[in-house]
């Protein structure tokens, strides 16, 4: 009896966080799938199987909603990689008040998203926008950042990108950060310069934290809505309209069977993405 507690002792730690994730995670996942097969509302649910799917799949706009969200999601985490990365080795460096530029930087990561998406809403303003008014004043006629059919998901994923990349730029701190000074050390008794460096050492030896980034950036893409609501709500047209954003049209119509449906799909769709990426980053970072 005593052997038996003495296994079962530490899992009981555990009871408290399964509950939880039982109750927050699992349990809503499974309730969405079985009500994605029903017409509901708030209070009565009729099962009609894969109808609402199928009314899912004739939406007008849902081809250009997955492609909209793919090319959101590939915008924001290139340029989060990018960026993030550069600002880590340059936030690394020995350069004065390097602690209040990172603070400066992470800062817009602790704002709310809807706030962000209100405010530069009005920045980005055709006729009244500060970034408009602020490039007149060098001779350079601002567009309808929000308003051009071409540019306006771009707009919106840019700001997305000044958001989220202080969260970026952390985790390559922490990343270069954890590389051995054997390796500079090695590269400054070779020769080699701020370049070497940089290609030869911190890039490869970062992998993991660029993974990490990847992952979280392209996941978070593909699941963003409230940035882009808040700006356009899927305009002009159907510009920037992304799937979570027709799931959300569809909950205002009163569709919920429908939407929750869309919700199925849009997690069907993330994980088909994000499961084999994971993979294949995984397995180059085992092979370096």
């Amino acid at each position: 009896m005593t052997k038996i507690f003495k296994r079962t002792y530490s899992y009981a730690f555990l009871i408290p966080a399964a509950i939880v994730y039982l109750l927050i995670f699992i349990f809503p996942t499974v309730m969405s799938f079985f009500f994605s097969l029903t017409r509901w509302d708030l209070t009565t649910w009729q099962f009609i199987g894969l109808d609402n799917f199928k009314m899912f799949f004739k939406e007008a706009s849902l081809l250009i909603g997955f492609k909209n969200t793919f090319i959101y999601a590939f915008v924001t985490c290139v340029l989060k990689v990018v960026i993030g990365l550069l600002l880590g080795v340059l936030l690394t460096s020995k350069i004065r008040a390097k602690g209040y530029l990172r603070s400066v930087i992470f800062f817009p990561t602790l704002l709310s998203t809807i706030a962000v998406g209100l405010t530069f809403s009005m920045l980005m303003h055709p006729s009244q926008g500060m970034i408009n008014a602020a490039l007149n004043v060098i001779g350079i006629t601002g567009p309808d950042w929000l308003g051009d059919t071409r540019i306006a998901l771009l707009s919106v994923a840019f700001v997305d990108v000044w958001k989220g990349v202080g969260f970026a730029m952390v985790i390559y701190i922490a990343g270069i950060l954890s590389i051995p000074q054997d390796y500079y050390e090695a590269l400054q008794i070779d020769g080699g310069g701020s370049f070497r460096k940089f290609w030869n050492i911190i890039v490869p030896l970062s992998r993991p934290a660029t993974n990490s980034v990847i992952i979280l950036s392209f996941i978070g893409g593909l699941r963003s809505f409230d940035l882009v609501w808040a700006m356009t709500k899927g305009g002009p047209g159907f510009t920037t309209d992304l799937i979570a954003s027709i799931i959300y049209k569809q909950y205002q119509g009163g569709y919920y069977g429908l939407a929750t449906a869309g919700n199925v799909i849009l997690f069907l769709f993330v994980t088909a993405l994000a499961l084999p990426l994971y993979s294949y980053l995984n397995r180059k970072e085992v092979d370096l």
